[in-house]
């Protein structure tokens, strides 16, 4: 992982999208806020994401007269799917590059804008990570295995977040967004502790550290009733909380706040095969958190804080929990070695070895077990 060079790294900088759109129905005015930016535009969705926003989202950029060509996107954010939308936007002439839909969707949206130099209009269709305002890519191999990161001389142009579209995901897609986003002043807190640089370049900004210390309060205080509003289908002032905290906060909270250890585990997990795969972005970080937690020196009670919320949401919090109940101590330790690999996050906050992640995975492992025994009804 390269990250952005800095000039003067002792720099306070902060970085963030140029316009940032979120409420019920938002979607039907992206045409608005689009036509200034060129008359040529793609959309990129996958098949299931057509169905729910993409049609809608080309309907309305058609009736304030943009085209609008229509590609599918195959699933993977890979340098492989990158180049091969990038041709496609390339022979179209088009400046506007529209990704709609989940964060590998929203990041290889982002990666062609930049080949072709052109605008980023991001829209997510669900709250499950903080992909959306950020000035980076996570890459993957076409086969899913974590590669890097890509970085952005700029953040998306534009985001909008529809929390009727959001209110109508699965729960789960909340659950995950809200673990991502939990991670947010976990991590951030640790880099500006240890002294080290923020994905932005540089260190963390005042109003970096305010925004993800917010991210934090905000879903203790609201995660509950969002994610039952989720389940009901319906949009709610606390599920409009949440939604900004998984998204806005958590995006810039990461960015121009650090990221430390739970990252760093989340790519780890890519090194193995197996169930773990079938697990979201979120629900691995949310692991990967209380393995940063082990890590850090914390009483019994201020981790359960963290497990009682995640349990409360259905979030993993084991290695059953993460189909890894059977993992061998050979494959822990391949998920700690690809974690403390040169240019990993967790290098930002943390001085330790891949023995010493390989035992806090274990150790979260059992806090989270206790804990679970402690309340079994």
């Amino acid at each position: 992982m390269k990250k952005r060079e800095c000039f003067i790294m002792s720099e306070r900088i902060f970085i963030s999208p140029a316009k940032y759109v979120q409420g019920k129905n938002a979607i039907q005015n992206i045409g608005e806020y689009v036509k200034d930016f060129g008359e040529r535009t793609v959309v990129i969705a996958d098949e299931t994401v057509w169905e729910i926003a993409g049609n809608d989202v080309v309907d309305k950029l058609k009736q304030k007269n943009l085209e609008a060509e229509e590609i599918v996107f195959n699933g993977e954010a890979s340098e492989t799917e990158i180049n091969r939308i990038t041709d496609i936007v390339t022979k179209a002439g088009a400046s506007v590059v529209i990704g709609v839909g989940g964060g590998k969707t929203l990041d290889t949206a982002k990666a062609v804008s930049d080949e072709v130099n052109g605008i980023a209009v991001i829209v997510p269709t669900t709250a499950s990570t903080d992909a959306p305002t950020s000035a980076l890519s996570v890459v993957y191999s076409d086969d899913g295995v974590f590669e890097g990161y890509r970085f952005y001389k700029k953040n998306p142009n534009l985001v909008v977040v529809d929390t009727k579209i959001v209110a109508g995901a699965p729960p789960r897609f909340l659950a995950s967004g809200i673990a991502d986003a939990l991670a947010t002043w976990v991590e951030a807190r640790s880099v500006i502790q240890a002294g080290g640089d923020t994905m932005a370049g540089g260190t963390t900004t005042i109003a970096g550290q305010a925004i993800a210390e917010k991210c934090e309060e905000t879903l203790f205080q609201y995660a509950n009733l969002a994610y039952e509003s989720v389940q009901a289908k319906s949009v709610t002032p606390a599920l409009e909380s949440v939604v900004e905290a998984n998204t806005l906060l958590s995006g810039l909270g990461f960015e121009s706040g650090g990221l430390g250890a739970a990252h760093a585990i989340h790519n780890g997990f890519t090194a193995l095969k197996g169930d773990i795969h079938h697990m979201t972005h979120g629900e691995k970080v949310a692991f990967g958190t209380l393995v940063q937690l082990a890590l850090e020196k914390h009483d019994m009670k201020e981790i359960e804080r963290y497990i009682q919320l995640y349990t409360s949401l259905g979030l993993p919090v084991t290695l059953e929990d993460i189909h890894l109940k059977d993992a061998s101590r050979e494959d822990i330790m391949k998920v700690a070695k690809a974690a403390t690999t040169e240019g990993e996050t967790i290098h930002q906050a943390f001085d330790v070895t891949a023995d010493d992640v390989a035992d806090a995975i274990y150790a979260a492992d059992q806090y989270a077990k206790a804990y679970k025994e402690k309340h079994a009804k």
